[in-house]
């Protein structure tokens, strides 16, 4: 599957997005809060960028943390971003942009650049190329969120976490439907290994 694949699973589900995060991810408050703490910056005011931003979900908790800062959201979906603009409505300090990032040309640099669940749908040259663009895009100092899904170290480890999470998300009252459609949406996922992505 390539973007316009991606683009379209996620489009079908923007309305929804937020109301599902929480059933999804059974450890959402480590998750987010984990991320969140992370996403540190001296600047008073400091310029955040979220790549494949969606809804808005990290930046919303973001913004608790640095009312003042300036914030660009980024999405291949234009229905995630739809979404966003409701949730930060009358906020000056938000910008949109509708982009493929793995393509995108950053012009600005950044205190903090994050990204929560995207990555991942990135084949693994790509991930190297965004990496590489990223930390081009750093003010010095600057920080590198990427909240995101990895693979285990053997297709044991892969099974073993698929299964708990298949567990969790069948115990979250959630519809069924719901649950349907994000075991489809993690056929796009393209998992790599922590060590790698460090690397």
């Amino acid at each position: 599957m390539g973007h316009a694949d991606v683009k379209t699973l996620f489009d079908a589900v923007a309305k929804d997005y937020d109301l599902q995060r929480r059933g999804l991810i059974p450890c959402f408050d480590d998750f987010y809060g984990m991320a969140l703490s992370l996403a540190e910056s001296d600047a008073s005011s400091p310029r955040i960028l979220d790549l494949g931003a969606g809804t808005g979900l990290l930046s919303g908790f973001l913004w608790h943390k640095y009312p003042q800062a300036h914030f660009t959201l980024m999405d291949l979906s234009e229905n995630m971003l739809e979404q966003a603009k409701q949730r930060f409505q009358g906020k000056t300090n938000f910008e949109y942009v509708v982009a493929d990032y793995t393509e995108y040309p950053f012009a600005e640099s950044y205190d903090i650049v994050v990204s929560s669940l995207s990555i991942h749908h990135l084949t693994h040259p790509a991930k190297r190329r965004l990496f590489r663009a990223v930390y081009g895009a750093l003010e010095d100092g600057g920080v590198f969120v990427n909240a995101d899904q990895v693979a285990g170290n053997s297709p044991r480890a892969d099974a073993y976490f698929r299964k708990r999470w298949l567990d969790a998300i069948g115990q979250s009252g959630l519809a069924q439907s719901a649950i349907d459609a994000s075991v489809e949406r993690r056929k796009v996922d393209i998992n790599a290994r922590l060590n790698d992505q460090l690397a």
